[in-house]
């Protein structure tokens, strides 16, 4: 996991090449990299989790023979961001073909792979990934994204119109110099002006629906496409698509009983190729079901159990070779839980109980705004994007893990998003429920979700009949809006494979590739690498995406259970009462205690400032309503919470981002 920046057709000056690539020094404490040549440049900025040589430093050259090589003769180069989770079986495919390694990283079996396969190198790979390959014989440039965008990649046209431009080459047909980076403060310091997107920073209601598109915050920086590649020269650059989700749909066995079993050995093996690591392993814990399934399934493995739970209870090994991995990293029982202690967001006990299970320690990492507070300015800064809550417990947790030598941490996500995990997602499947049985398997999902002592106000009458009924009134307000917000809608739509998805999973698909997930990702992204550390996630392993979305509502909603083939798949491994627990939290930020308590000093001094007050990005007056409003209100909600935190966020963005990049 690293950070990488790349510019081709533009000659750099080496003092400002070494400034793009500092910009990211905290995505790559342990090392960086910077190679010239003509008008090319690459840099590197490295976290050593694979061969923590210089074996695996980068940029890696490399000769069209397939071997390292540092000398005149190589003709690779790459800058690599990611990890390659099946590099050891890829290695030994290439190997058969005559290939020799002198690392044991993944970056050279990726020189290897392009070597041998080019483009469809890409088809091979299990993993998360953003990359550049200058071919100096061709004077190429491969450019490629993981299937999902879990890593970032941006890029920006240095043309004759000025850094920055784009206007008149939507496909950069043309462009003179091309600038490629992990974030966009990676490239700033090569445009001529550093501008707000207004209309994505000062709109809210759009926070989820721009990660999947090109729209970045900061003008004249686009985002490279997930599922892409692209080949870029003196000519401009072409995009192309190389995966669609829709394209590698699945048959499924026709029992739910079989489905569980498909779905428990695909998450253990995307489980053991994700504890594949030169570094500590461990699990940022909330004590869902879906990072204690996580550290429970790496428990499984690391104690050698088999992916194969048939081959498991028979005592046998896996024919695949079971647990026998020697890159597996059995030091993998460091649990971090973040608290929250006398808010309604606080889940320690149930965290506390998966340890207990386990026998392993736990580390409770307090989350305090008050001591967090004066480093908020540095949190929006790294971020450097905008969402609807504070980065504060997120960066805080991340934080904590670097400093408790835990680099690497596999964990939950994408499991909401693509097996139905929110409330709000799987009522929708109502509309394909046949009689009062199936009805009551989502009425019983949802109504079970919510605390039984009142507390949400989202659910105050839990008669199943005025739960239908308020459903189908919201669904009719829905439609009506959603035709004049022309950016929610789905651009999978006119897809016939699309189409022919039930309601559910046309939903999930959105929000897992178009939406929620892919803005989660990214959120993530940051809030680890801000820290140094790498998050991995079994979830997103391509064969789970796509089973995800080839499997019905029903196996989804099994019983009256939201996730319920996750719950059945890994209730053996983990303790029942957290395996089948109804009630769902989240990782939020208990933003309305916050700002009645330990923050409301610092939001009243805000409010009160005269940068807010002269800020364009905002309407003051409103703003300062509403975060007043909070603070005064007794019966404030979550939701007015974080409408007021993301009302004041362009402010803060604007002081924190835009002005210490235009500095």
């Amino acid at each position: 996991m690293c950070g990488i920046f790349g510019v081709i057709n533009r000659k750099v000056n080496k003092d400002v090449a070494d400034k793009c690539i500092d910009q990211m020094s905290h995505r790559g404490p342990d090392g960086r990299g910077l190679w010239q040549e003509k008008g090319t440049t690459l840099g590197h900025r490295r976290l050593s989790i694979l061969d923590l040589s210089e074996g695996g430093a980068q940029p890696m050259l490399y000769d069209g023979k397939g071997r390292v090589n540092t000398g005149e003769d190589a003709r690779y180069v790459l800058s690599f961001n990611g990890e390659i989770f099946n590099f050891i079986e890829i290695r030994n495919e290439l190997e058969g073909r005559g290939y020799t390694f002198r690392s044991d990283s993944d970056s050279e079996v990726i020189l290897a792979s392009f070597v041998e396969w080019k483009e469809r190198c890409l088809e091979k790979f299990n993993g998360m990934w953003a990359f550049l390959i200058w071919d100096r014989l061709e004077e190429k440039l491969f450019i490629a994204r993981d299937r999902f965008g879990v890593k970032p990649l941006f890029y920006t046209f240095l043309g004759s119109q000025g850094s920055g431009s784009d206007k008149g080459r939507p496909d950069g047909v043309g462009a003179d110099g091309i600038a490629f980076g992990s974030e966009m403060k990676v490239l700033t310091p090569l445009m001529d002006e550093v501008r707000a997107n207004r209309e994505l920073v000062t709109d809210p209601d759009r926070t989820v629906f721009y990660e999947s598109t090109d729209e970045c915050v900061i003008k004249g920086i686009k985002r490279f496409p997930a599922g892409s590649y692209a080949y870029a020269d003196k000519n401009g650059i072409k995009i192309e698509r190389y995966w669609n989700t829709l394209d590698n749909l699945v048959d499924v066995p026709s029992s739910y009983e079989e489905q569980v079993e498909l779905f428990r050995e695909l998450f253990l093996d995307a489980c053991k190729l994700r504890m594949r690591s030169d570094v500590t392993i461990g699990t940022a814990l909330s004590g869902g079901l879906d990072s204690s399934a996580t550290i429970c399934a790496m428990a499984h493995l690391a104690a050698g159990g088999s992916v194969n739970a048939r081959e498991t209870a028979a005592g046998s090994p896996d024919r695949a070779g079971g647990s026998a991995d020697a890159r597996m990293n059995r030091d993998w029982q460091h649990a971090y839980v973040a608290t929250f202690p006398g808010t309604t967001m606080d889940e320690s006990e149930y965290a506390r109980k998966v340890t207990d299970f386990l026998g392993i320690d736990n580390t409770f990492v307090t989350i305090d705004p008050a001591a967090a507070i004066d480093k908020l300015d540095d949190f929006i800064y790294l971020f450097e994007d905008v969402y609807l809550t504070s980065p504060i417990p997120m960066m805080i947790l991340y934080g904590a893990l670097r400093e408790g030598g835990t680099l690497v941490t596999i964990d939950g996500h994408g499991a909401d998003e693509l097996f139905g995990g929110y409330t709000f997602d799987f009522i929708h499947a109502l509309r394909d429920a046949k009689g009062g049985s199936e009805r009551n398997m989502v009425l019983d999902a949802y109504i079970g979700s919510f605390p039984k002592d009142g507390s949400n106000i989202s659910l105050r009458n839990t008669g199943k009949g005025s739960v239908y009924f308020n459903y189908m009134k919201r669904r009719l307000k829905d439609r009506l809006r959603s035709k004049s917000e022309g950016y929610k809608r789905v651009r999978a739509a006119d897809d016939p494979r699309y189409e022919r998805m039930d309601t559910l999973n046309k939903i999930l698909y959105a929000s897992s590739h178009e939406t929620i997930l892919p803005t989660l990702l990214r959120n993530y992204d940051r809030y680890s690498m801000a820290n140094g550390v790498e998050i991995r996630m079994p979830f997103m392993d391509y064969r789970i995406v796509t089973l995800a979305m080839s499997l019905g509502w029903k196996s989804k909603l099994h019983g009256g259970f939201s996730k319920s083939i996750i719950r059945d798949a890994m209730a053996p491994f983990m303790p029942r009462d957290i395996a089948y627990r109804r009630t769902k939290i989240g990782f939020n930020t208990p933003i309305v205690e916050w700002m009645k308590g330990p923050l409301k000093e610092y939001f009243t001094d805000v409010i009160t400032s005269s940068s807010f007050r002269n800020c364009d990005l905002i309407d003051p007056s409103a703003v300062a309503d509403r975060i007043t409003q909070v603070i005064n209100d007794d019966g404030a909600t979550f939701a007015q919470g974080e409408q007021a935190w993301s009302s004041l966020y362009p402010y803060l963005w604007e002081r924190n981002v835009l002005d210490r990049l235009c500095n």
